[in-house]
């Protein structure tokens, strides 16, 4: 049963997520603000955390902002974040800062479902396994399958699809759910330009719940990973979309 944690201040709220949330089938984990959240995904990591952005103590976007820069697992830990409906300005920060996906109160629990579980199957490549414990689970003793074996490769871009890693040259970015799946859809047909909605229908699994502004702020996101290290990935075709930089 996968596991999501709640972090909201408001017991309302976490009662609310929480019995939607169960009923969807999820195992629940609350906490009442951001350095409870950090405390537990640090003793065992959840499979998703819904992030309430005003909160005392540690607010969202600093949550946010601090599991990003810690690299590895919890760089990848999938987050949705909860803001109030006029407050585009923190959705934008958000996502900004890392966030994969976010959903606006007041929410019907139908939705939250459908964006929970679409943020979820967007990770299902990963190597990431939470669990009860927070000692690492064993490598499995069998052969890799096939799809652990498969490289993308373009350029100075490598993806390992199984592994869920992209490269730059030799470097190492750490990246999103969505923003690997973006460049995986780029670089399975290079030279294609792709719509806003055909690339998030191949990196998000819920294209009828994204708006322009979320499909351009993951974009601007992969392109400050890799202009660190003097790259560009994904180039803008006016009026067209997005396709796999030819310059790499």
């Amino acid at each position: 049963m996968q596991t999501v944690l709640i972090v909201d201040d408001d017991p309302h709220i976490r009662d609310v997520l929480d019995f939607a949330l169960q009923q969807g089938g999820f195992s629940v984990r609350q906490a009442e603000n951001g350095l409870e959240a950090l405390e537990s995904i640090a003793t065992a990591m959840p499979h998703l955390v819904i992030l309430d952005i005003m909160m005392p103590e540690l607010d969202g976007t600093e949550v946010c902002r601090r599991l990003r820069q810690q690299g590895g697992t919890a760089a990848q830990l999938p987050l949705l974040f909860l803001t109030s409906r006029d407050d585009e300005i923190d959705r934008v920060l958000g996502l900004e800062l890392g966030g994969d996906d976010y959903i606006t109160k007041p929410f019907s629990p139908r939705e939250l479902l459908a964006r929970v579980k679409a943020v979820l199957r967007r990770t299902e490549a990963a190597p990431h396994t939470p669990s009860d414990s927070a000692e690492p689970p064993a490598a499995p003793a069998t052969e890799p399958s096939p799809k652990e074996d498969l490289i993308l490769s373009h350029g100075k871009l490598t993806l390992h699809l199984g592994r869920f890693e992209a490269f730059w040259e030799q470097n190492l970015i750490d990246l999103t759910a969505t923003e690997f799946g973006m460049l995986r859809t780029l670089m399975q047909r290079p030279g294609f330009v792709f719509s806003r909605d055909q690339l998030m229908d191949g990196a998000y699994d819920a294209q009828h719940y994204v708006s322009d502004r979320t499909i351009d702020s993951h974009v601007r996101r992969v392109r400050a990973k890799f202009a660190a290290l003097g790259g560009s990935p994904i180039e803008t075709v006016h009026s067209l979309g997005y396709k796999l930089s030819p310059c790499l």
